[in-house]
Parts: structure tokens; C-alpha cells; sequence
């Protein structure tokens, strides 16, 4: 089996796996949504270490893809995720999925299939230098801040910064990867030792990250970090890593289409809501008694006591 074709069935696991442990986040994140309970109180959860566990399992077949494909091959694919993880999550949820949600997901994948048409290259074996290093993960530290800050729709923006902190810990496991298994210098060298840990941080931040986005449903905010980690991973492959794109100005054109077509598949995923009718049910109320029937629920109409009529003054009306 060639060195493609290994990266591209490893990635596949991966985001089957990615995909279940997404879905376990989501109705956990509901949950406590409906609790009130704090982020601290999944230390307590024996279903939350669970998605870690299949987080970390999918995190080592990612890093086994990594040695084999580049940056720019291994990142789309993710967007399998996306595919198993928006009707397994309706599945357990005990509703159909969406014509947006469909609609959304195939966009998403469209877009980013045509970013994977353009991918190519051999094994990696260029590296990240420490001070590269630092400097991406920096920034990248930088630009989680600005995401999380306080404000309006909190879920797509920690749902963004959990994709770019899974990217770039994807492409500095790769440096890490590469540089452990390559023979010509020591095993756990400075450099390796730092990225590892920036490594660490980066995943534990992205899980958490996402833990919070997907507090407001699965699909919209699990596009999003699939579309924000491939475009993190491939924008530091490109720029420091010396990979390519396929095709000239024509592959360039082709993935910047793709990109606007994922990009737009995403706007569609945030416009479907949450919860789908099914035929003419609805969905009760918090304040409103089961028992009651139709005509029960009918607002009352207020009976104001008549006043005193004075001689020459007109009657109030009946209220019907």
C-alpha cells in the first residue's frame, strides 16, 4: 500500500471516531445547558471521558496519517466528520435530519472535496524550526483570545477557535512526528520536547472549545471547526512547510472555489435550527400544562368592572 492510500484509510477511522466522540459533546453540552451545570462537572462524567477516550484514539490515527500524507491531503478529509456525525447526532436525538442540514453538510463537503483535488505531495519530511514554532503557536494563542471574548454568537466563535487550535496542533504534531522518527538526530530533543507540549495544549484547548460550541446544536458549529482546521493546517503547510497545490493558478482558482462553496455550506448549516418538527407536532412550551386542551391555552379575555355611568354617557360595550 502506498504511502497516499495509508494516510487516506488512517484519516478515515479518524473521522469516524472524531465523528461519535462530536455527537457524545453535543448531547452532553445540551445537557448542562438545560442543568445549568458547569464545564468543571465533566471532570465527573464517565460519558465525557469517554468522548475523550475516542478523541485521543482519533487524535493517534491522525498523527499516524500525518507521517504519511501531508498537511494539505490529510486536513480535508476531515470533513468525513461532518457527514457521519450531523445524521448519527439526529439519530440518537430521535429526529430526522433537516433539508437545511443536508443541504448545508453536501455543500460543506463540496467545498471541501474540491480543496482535496488540488492536495498532493510525498511523505512530509520538512519540519517546523523551534522558533517557527513559537511564533504560529503565538499567534494562534492570539487569535483564540480574540475569538472567545465575550459577545454575540459564542458558539460559531469558539467553534472557529476550536478548529484553528485543532489545526495547528495537527501541524505541529506532524513536526513532532516526523522529527521523533527521524534517525539522524536525538529522540527527545528541545525542539521536539517544546512542540510536544504546545501539542498538548493546543488539543486540550480545541476539546474544550469545542465542548462549548456545541452548546447551541451540532451541525452549524461542527462545519465550522471542520472548515477553520484544515484551512489553519494547509495556510502553515503552505507558508513554512513548502507544500503545493496541484494545478497551477488553475488548482489555486479551484480550492479558492471550494473554500467559498464550503464557506457558504456553513452559512446554510447555522440557518437550520436545532430541534426539526415532525409533521404538525410542536414543540411544548416550558410554561405550558400537557393536560390542558386547545381551548384551555386560549388567552382570557380581561372583564373590566363598569364604572358608575353618568347621565348623558354611553354604556361600555360588551367584550365578546
Amino acid at each position: 500500500m502506498s504511502a497516499t492510500l495509508l494516510a487516506v484509510a488512517l484519516s478515515l477511522v479518524s473521522a469516524a471516531a472524531y465523528a461519535t466522540a462530536a455527537v457524545a459533546q453535543e448531547r452532553l453540552a445540551a445537557r448542562m445547558a438545560e442543568t445549568g451545570g458547569q464545564v468543571l462537572r465533566l471532570l465527573g462524567s464517565g460519558a465525557w471521558w469517554s468522548s475523550v477516550g475516542l478523541n485521543a484514539s482519533a487524535a493517534l490515527l491522525h498523527v499516524a496519517a500525518l507521517k504519511f500524507g501531508p498537511l494539505t491531503l490529510v486536513q480535508p478529509l476531515g470533513a468525513l466528520t461532518l457527514v457521519a456525525a450531523v445524521p448519527l447526532g439526529a439519530r440518537l436525538a430521535g429526529r430526522r435530519v433537516g433539508r437545511l442540514e443536508w443541504r448545508g453538510t453536501g455543500l460543506t463537503l463540496m467545498g471541501l472535496g474540491a480543496l482535496l483535488l488540488t492536495a498532493s505531495g510525498p511523505e512530509p519530511d520538512d519540519t517546523l524550526s523551534l522558533g517557527e514554532a513559537v511564533t504560529v503557536a503565538g499567534v494562534t494563542m492570539a487569535v483564540i483570545g480574540l475569538l472567545s471574548r465575550p459577545g454575540t454568537r459564542p458558539g460559531l466563535r469558539h467553534a472557529t477557535a476550536s478548529g484553528f487550535a485543532s489545526g495547528v496542533a495537527s501541524a505541529l504534531t506532524q513536526t513532532v512526528t516526523v522529527a521523533a522518527t527521524d534517525r539522524e538526530g536525538p529522540l527527545l530533543s528541545a525542539r521536539v520536547v517544546v512542540v510536544a507540549l504546545l501539542v498538548a495544549t493546543f488539543a486540550v484547548g480545541g476539546l474544550l472549545l469545542s465542548q462549548t460550541a456545541y452548546r447551541g446544536g451540532l451541525g452549524a458549529p461542527l462545519a465550522v471547526v471542520t472548515l477553520a482546521n484544515p484551512v489553519a493546517a494547509s495556510a502553515i503547510g503552505i507558508a513554512l512547510l513548502g507544500e503545493r497545490l496541484r494545478g497551477g493558478v488553475g488548482g489555486v482558482l479551484l480550492a479558492a472555489a471550494g473554500a467559498a462553496v464550503a464557506a457558504y455550506g456553513v452559512v446554510v448549516l447555522t440557518r437550520s435550527p436545532r430541534v426539526a418538527l415532525l409533521g404538525a407536532e410542536q414543540v411544548p412550551t416550558p410554561d405550558a400544562d400537557p393536560g390542558n386542551t386547545a381551548a384551555d391555552r386560549l388567552p382570557a379575555i380581561p372583564v373590566q368592572p363598569q364604572a358608575q355611568a353618568e347621565p348623558g354617557a354611553a354604556l361600555p360595550a360588551t367584550p365578546r
